[in-house]
């Protein structure tokens, strides 16, 4: 069956809902961090912070936000790797349904340089909020356009250094090989339809620059990257 990847869709997924908790919530968070993990797309994250981090001082103590967390996995291998770089790095982790704030704190009991927090990112609290990098996987695709310009203006004001985005390809070959992978590795409903819809609310190259130029980004960068990934670089060079 042809599916249409011209415009994004607004249709919501069921990670949207902030009261999801229980197991239901920990099996899917469980299941998106896996398919990164296999699919590569933590390593695009992290091999991109850290290539910014080794342009800095080793000594700079360097604070790297982590928007709509979920259950924590990308701050923890983000925490592993400065740990072997031996970086000065502190990693704070938002998002908006409590109770996966509450699985990641679990899950990060071991790791003294990570903390977590329940901030909605359309609330004054995250206006507010400083750091130095802005990290966002996975997220931006959860909002509409016009939410999506409001968030990246303020991460882009309020980081110092970078905001780095790894968000999804809208591709009508990805979301046939995503239902593929569904079946092979059988994924819980909710990872198999959140992870269909999560693609054909995605983008295109040409959006991703479109806002850019809405927003007069004067250094930034748009690169494709497996699997059906964007990665979207951002230098602020904005002072503290």
């Amino acid at each position: 069956m042809m599916i249409s990847v011209k415009n994004r869709i607004d249709a919501e997924e069921e990670l949207d809902n902030f009261e999801l908790f229980g197991e239901e919530l920990e099996q899917t968070l469980e299941e998106i961090a896996v398919v990164n993990q296999m699919l590569g797309g933590n390593r695009i994250s992290i091999k991109a912070v850290k290539t910014i981090l080794g342009s800095i001082s080793t000594n700079k103590h360097v604070t790297i936000v982590d928007v709509g967390c979920g259950n924590g996995d990308m701050l923890r291998s983000l925490a592993k790797m400065a740990k072997k770089q031996n970086l000065n790095v502190e990693l704070l982790g938002i998002d908006a349904n409590p109770y996966a704030i509450d699985i990641a704190k679990e899950l990060s009991s071991n790791f003294d340089n990570l903390n977590y927090n329940v901030i909605n990112v359309f609330d004054e609290e995250f206006g507010k909020l400083k750091y130095d990098i802005a990290l966002c996987t996975l997220t931006l695709h959860h909002f509409k356009d016009d939410e999506i310009s409001d968030l990246m203006r303020v991460m882009c004001q309020n980081a110092s250094i970078s905001v780095i985005v790894n968000d999804l390809q809208r591709s009508g070959i990805a979301y046939h090989l995503f239902k593929l992978y569904s079946w092979v590795f059988k994924l819980g409903p909710i990872s198999k339809a959140d992870g269909l819809t999560s693609i054909l609310r995605g983008f295109k190259k040409e959006e991703l620059q479109s806002i850019s130029r809405k927003l007069k980004l004067k250094t930034y960068s748009i690169q494709w990257k497996w699997a059906f990934r964007y990665l979207w670089i951002i230098k602020t060079g904005n002072t503290k």
